[in-house]
């Protein structure tokens, strides 16, 4: 693991003012954000997303099941301790490809492996996930299960194999019926900017990176699925806004845009 180059991970972290980061993310973080001023708050307005979604599904839907695809390194609260407030026998896998976030997970969970574990896999590798004891003890009575992709699906390129369409599409399969996804992606309609910080981040991170994708390619997750709470979806600050006080974008070059869907 070479810590001198970026990791999305890493630079995500210190956008919601973790400390788990180094310099040369901190470096890339701040070119980012010379060329998409408001990408601090996006990441802020992300993770409350994150949370009223799993707080509604866990309250409102009755899921106990969760898989955080791409989660990220561990940011209070994390995914299973909001849903674990609601039923403290929630369970949550998440599943990360970063060897820090790895560690770290691990390090959190060693008093609550019971209920929640980190797998590390590429999040592409549904097989390999989906094979995993972790992931089989949520599926085995066959409930709900939720899965999150929350900021995580533009870091796999168009022509990535699978492609984001069809990696969601193949998880909504391998999930049981009236199981959920949420979903959220930084969104543009103004191309520039979405070639610039696109080659950006794959420049940083080595080809790590994926895609800022227009609001029409974002709209395509969710066919064939139930939105929830929405009739389209939007600006995830606008999804079940819970508080009037949350962070709010000084400019408008990007956005975080998705929702909650139910699989039929």
């Amino acid at each position: 693991m070479d810590v001198s180059k970026p990791s999305v991970a890493r630079m995500y972290d210190h956008l919601l003012g973790g400390t788990d980061n180094y310099f040369s993310d901190r470096l890339a973080c701040d070119d980012l954000l010379r060329m998409a001023p408001s990408t601090r708050e996006l990441a802020l307005i992300n993770r409350a997303f994150l949370i009223r979604s799993v707080r509604f599904l866990a309250a409102q839907c009755g899921v106990r099941r969760f898989i955080d695809f791409g989660s990220g390194l561990p940011t209070h609260p994390n995914v299973h301790e909001v849903a674990q407030e609601i039923d403290n026998t929630a369970q949550v896998v998440y599943v990360d490809n970063d060897p820090i976030v790895l560690a770290h997970g691990r390090m959190m969970l060693q008093e609550d492996m019971k209920t929640t574990a980190v797998i590390m896999s590429d999040m592409r590798d549904t097989e390999r996930v989906f094979a995993t004891d972790q992931v089989h003890r949520l599926l085995r009575d066959r409930l709900p299960v939720a899965a999150l992709f929350a900021s995580v699906l533009h870091c796999i390129p168009n022509n990535s194999t699978p492609d984001p369409w069809q990696l969601v599409r193949d998880v909504a399969k391998r999930l049981p019926p009236g199981s959920y996804l949420v979903i959220s992606q930084l969104t543009s309609d103004d191309p520039k900017l979405r070639e610039d910080v696109t080659r950006f981040m794959c420049d940083i991170t080595e080809g790590n990176w994926g895609e800022v994708r227009s609001f029409h390619d974002v709209r395509r997750f969710f066919e064939g699925l139930e939105l929830q709470e929405a009739d389209e979806p939007c600006e995830v600050s606008q999804w079940r806004p819970d508080s009037q006080i949350s962070p709010r974008q000084a400019t408008q070059e990007w956005v975080e845009y998705g929702g909650v869907a139910r699989i039929p």
